[in-house]
């Protein structure tokens, strides 16, 4: 079985083993996985910014990880905070 570009470098014994644990799961425990992924991401969008700016409150922390994975005019829509009029003028490249 050839492999999609993603996985190329994946030994075809360990994609089969890996299908088949995939094909095992019933829908709930796929998405169980998803969620737990997604909570992970966020977990570590976290942590970055906790590092990036430590003094932030955990108002700011928050809305600092929706700017990771949310655009601009969406978080100024929903939140009220312009991600760019926030930014730290001591962290721009």
């Amino acid at each position: 079985m050839k492999h999609p570009e993603p996985y190329s470098d994946t030994d075809p014994k360990a994609m089969e083993v890996w299908l088949d644990l995939q094909r095992r799961m019933s829908a709930g425990e796929k998405l169980a996985t998803v969620l737990a992924a997604s909570q992970m991401l966020l977990q570590m969008y976290e942590a970055g910014v906790r590092m990036q700016y430590p003094e932030a409150d955990d108002r700011e922390v928050f809305l600092r990880v929706a700017a990771r994975h949310l655009d601009r005019d969406l978080m100024i829509q929903a939140y009220g905070w312009d991600p760019e009029k926030n930014a730290d003028p001591s962290r721009r490249a």
